[in-house]
């Protein structure tokens, strides 16, 4: 009897990972193909969902499975991951029982309706058609942080969720840092006189082969095609519905290849390659789950900056580049694509910022985030304060609604206490780019011949199989041999940028 509980347990979390399953390819649909006058019933069928995979997790009869797992465990007959597995799902379990079933549901429902509206009023570049739904989304998050619990700030309750062991304190300490270094640079680069010319990126890249050379990369990379697609939308993003199903998105745009659909791609298959690399034997399990939205954003953003936009790199896919694209790269040399690509102004748009600004824009977005939670920001008084942070950190007059708090799908989905894991996911890249180039003989030169599968069996060894097993700042120590600083993401750019900047 005693040796069915672990089964029991293992048997009821597949069931509720298959309700997940379903509602993460709700989204996805919702995202990719759902005709316009959809929306208001994909919400609804997506709360429902949603109620029914909590309800399901928090029921009297999970619980019981539950426990007597529990039980089981005690006895010391299980192997430390199957342990961890029961005792995870227990803190879960505890969490996941303090939001009610209708509540959860009704969550759901409204960001479903949420993003229809904010896409829209994005479009019409007009915060007050958005206003409504966001000011029912922060009172719903706020509730959501009451119902959980928090002993400092009712933000970190929202953080926990995207980064277990993260507070206001911890993460604003780590902002001051960068920001400390970040002013001070970026008017040096401001003032450099080296100028760098960029002007043949913006040249015509018909989206074929842009298309074309956007999966031959990614292919490269490892990211399995049997296991995985690629698709167009407004906003790049990875979902995954299962190790052997996991579908990535990104956008075209003729004037602007490089930023737009391949560094997307190469972004979004970052992420894919850590839910690919996940063990499919432990799917619906916590060993069979990411640890966090920091250490998965250091996946994509490792790939995309540190590999994406290194020398080496340039040196390998610029020769692509010229045979596909032979017009509009004449003339150029590596170098001064090298260059072009890590060119540094800021701008109004996070997505499209380079590596040197993009973390203040994580900043002022999360200080916002933190005083809307606390009650110290009114929803109404968003774009304003909004387009005063923007003047502070770029010396830039926001043009528009579009292009300033519409800009970022996150709030219509109720991702709040979210925004901290780029800047994290930017620091933990830094850090083990250092390890892999560390532990890795000839990893630069690997690069340079676009090998790439020995970094992803690295980053696959040390990071993706071990699921939920190690908390983020225990898996940086593990893999690095310290714990999480902004050390290293400093000293990246610092030594990067300087020498393309002549500082």
């Amino acid at each position: 009897m005693e040796n069915n509980s672990y089964s029991d347990l293992r048997k009821a979390l597949l069931e509720i990972a298959y309700l997940g399953h379903v509602s993460t390819l709700l989204d996805w649909d919702m995202e990719i193909n759902l005709p316009k006058c959809g929306h208001k019933i994909r919400a609804e069928v997506m709360g429902y969902v949603a109620g029914l995979k909590h309800g399901k997790f928090t029921s009297r009869e999970f619980e019981e499975i539950l426990m007597r797992a529990v039980e089981f465990e005690k006895g010391g007959k299980l192997n430390g991951e199957d342990s961890f597995i029961i005792l995870k799902t227990l803190s879960d379990f505890e969490k996941a029982r303090k939001l009610p079933s209708e509540f959860v549901e009704e969550s759901a429902k409204l960001c479903g309706e949420a993003y229809d509206v904010w896409v829209n009023a994005r479009a019409k570049s007009d915060f007050s058609l958005f206003e409504p739904y966001l000011s029912r989304i922060v009172t719903s998050k706020r509730q959501e942080a009451e119902y959980i619990g928090y002993a400092g700030s009712p933000y970190d309750a929202l953080m926990d969720d995207y980064e277990p062991g993260i507070t206001c304190e911890t993460i604003f300490e780590t902002f001051d840092q960068l920001k400390k270094f970040l002013v001070p640079f970026i008017e040096k680069i401001k003032h450099s006189r080296v100028s760098i010319n960029r002007e043949f990126l913006t040249r015509i890249f018909p989206i074929e082969k842009q298309d074309e050379l956007t999966r031959m990369v990614v292919r490269a990379m490892g990211f399995d095609f049997e296991k995985g697609r690629l698709d167009v939308t407004v906003h790049p993003f990875c979902t995954s519905l299962h190790p052997a199903d996991v579908r990535i998105a990104t956008r075209f745009d003729e004037k602007d290849f490089l930023n737009q659909a391949f560094m997307g791609a190469i972004h979004e298959a970052g992420h894919g390659l850590y839910e690919q690399g996940l063990r499919e034997e432990y799917f619906g399990t916590p060993m069979g789950e990411a640890i966090s939205l920091g250490i998965h954003e250091s996946q994509s953003r490792m790939w995309e900056n540190l590999i994406g936009r290194s020398l080496s790199f340039c040196i390998y896919i610029f020769s692509k580049l010229q045979e596909n694209f032979p017009k509009q790269l004449n003339g150029v040399s590596p170098e001064q694509f090298y260059k072009a690509i890590n060119f540094v102004k800021p701008g109004f748009i996070r997505v499209d910022a380079d590596e040197v600004t993009y973390n203040l824009h994580v900043i002022f977005r999360v200080e916002m985030e933190r005083d809307l939670i606390e009650g110290n920001l009114e929803v109404k008084d968003c774009p304003s304060v909004w387009n005063r942070k923007v003047k502070e950190c770029f010396g830039l007059d926001v043009p528009d609604d579009a292009r300033g708090i519409l800009q970022d799908v996150h709030w219509s989905c109720g991702l709040m206490g979210y925004y901290h894991t780029y800047s994290l996911g930017n620091i933990y890249s830094a850090q083990l780019n250092h390890a892999a180039h560390a532990q890795i003989p000839g990893l630069e030169v690997q690069i340079a011949k676009g090998e790439f599968l020995g970094l992803r069996e690295w980053l696959r060894k040390n990071i993706h199989v071990h699921g939920e097993l190690y908390l983020p700042e225990h898996l940086i120590l593990r893999v690095t041999g310290e714990k999480p600083s902004p050390k290293y993401f400093i000293d990246y750019l610092n030594k990067k940028y300087s020498e393309i900047y002549e500082l």
